[in-house]
């Protein structure tokens, strides 16, 4: 077993560690560290079936089944590798777009897409598979996962707590007050930002002046920087990070440089700010031909290859099958679980609501 890689010294450097080029050959590091072919495999078909429910989701949201949509397309290197290097009780809190996560966590299509389709608030419990439910309000999911951290190191676990963000949500305050006060009382949470490059239409060299991996090494988080495309140099890195925080040393970051291939969501178009020439360079880096090229070379016959998209494949008829099985949303049921008892302002906009929904049935049936 590779010895575990150490976090960044200060300075850090500003090239992403990289295992496996776009081309799909070995580096050098990747050489010495060595790879592992049946844990290659075994990413490889996590991050094809959830490319396999992304697309298909945003069929679904495209066709009316969906309200909104978030892709993870180009991402699956930085969400399979890093999650698959955790254990299966580090609580892992995400942010909007981590799909290939949740698979790999058991997450079914069915229970993903609930709260896109409106169906529910969410469509798991959360200590069932160690994994919370996704958080839309920008930045807010690493103050709960720190304090949840908190929370496992008082009950006198092991377990780490894992958090997901974006560069976008690295300019928020909220980001930031978490990553000062974990590494000020030195909280076992890992901090993994997937820097996509963009936030919604901003890019991420007019959000910092500096790479992220090393404003959290000023905060005094032990920090990494990773190609976000390498799943398997992802891997490794959040390996070591997680050793670094159950050893007990402190809180640590893991910086994935990947790319939004697509919009911010279904309602964005990213041709109004985005050239198209960059989405090409970045096509050329797709995280799941590379670790195909890899595979072929060593040696992995074209037969496994269609088996895993014929399992892709019924990952998409999965999903669709499990969207349009959803019952219709309840919108009543948007005042409901605001507070613990019932509220009366609540109540009454709540009664406020049925009336209106009532009086507009009875016109459409006249």
């Amino acid at each position: 077993m590779p010895a575990p890689i150490a976090p960044l010294s200060a300075p850090s450097p500003t090239t992403a560690l990289q295992f496996v080029t776009a081309a799909g050959e070995l580096t050098r590091e990747g050489s010495a560290y060595g790879v592992d072919r049946d844990l290659a495999q075994a990413l490889y078909v996590d991050m094809r079936r959830a490319r396999a429910l992304d697309q298909e989701a945003l069929a679904l949201q495209r066709q009316g089944e969906l309200s909104l949509w978030l892709q993870c397309w180009g991402q699956e290197a930085a969400q399979v590798g890093s999650i698959r290097a955790l254990r299966e009780d580090d609580h892992v809190f995400p942010s909007y777009r981590e799909h290939a996560a949740a698979l790999c966590r058991g997450i079914t299509p069915g229970e993903l897409l609930a709260q896109w389709r409106g169906t529910t608030h969410a469509g798991w419990v959360p200590d069932h598979r160690a994994f919370h439910f996704y958080t839309l309000v920008l930045g807010t999911q690493t103050l709960h996962a720190t304090g949840y951290a908190m929370g496992c190191e008082l009950a006198g676990g092991d377990e780490l707590t894992a958090v997901y963000f974006g560069d976008g949500a690295a300019s928020q305050g909220d980001v930031n007050e978490a990553l000062n006060w974990a590494a000020a009382r030195s909280v076992p949470v890992l901090f993994i930002c997937q820097n996509n490059q963009w936030a919604i239409s901003t890019p991420a060299g007019e959000q910092t002046g500096s790479p992220l991996h090393r404003r959290a090494a000023g905060f005094g988080l032990a920090s990494w920087y990773v190609d976000g495309n390498d799943v398997l140099a992802v891997h490794a890195i959040t390996s070591a990070a997680a050793a670094f925080v159950r050893s007990g040393q402190g809180p640590a970051f893991v910086e994935a440089d990947t790319f939004r291939m697509a919009g911010h969501s279904t309602s964005d178009d990213p041709g109004r700010y985005r050239a198209a020439g960059e989405v090409d360079v970045w096509e050329a880096r797709d995280p799941i031909r590379r670790v195909a090229t890899l595979l072929a070379a060593l040696g992995v016959e074209p037969a496994w290859f269609d088996a895993v998209e014929e399992e892709a494949q019924a990952v998409a008829q999965e999903t669709r099958a499990a969207c349009r099985a959803l019952p219709a949303p309840d919108l009543s049921g948007l005042f409901d679980q605001v507070f613990v008892d019932p509220h009366p302002v609540i109540q009454r906009e709540k009664q406020a609501f049925d009336d209106h929904q009532r009086r507009l049935a009875e016109v459409s049936i006249r």
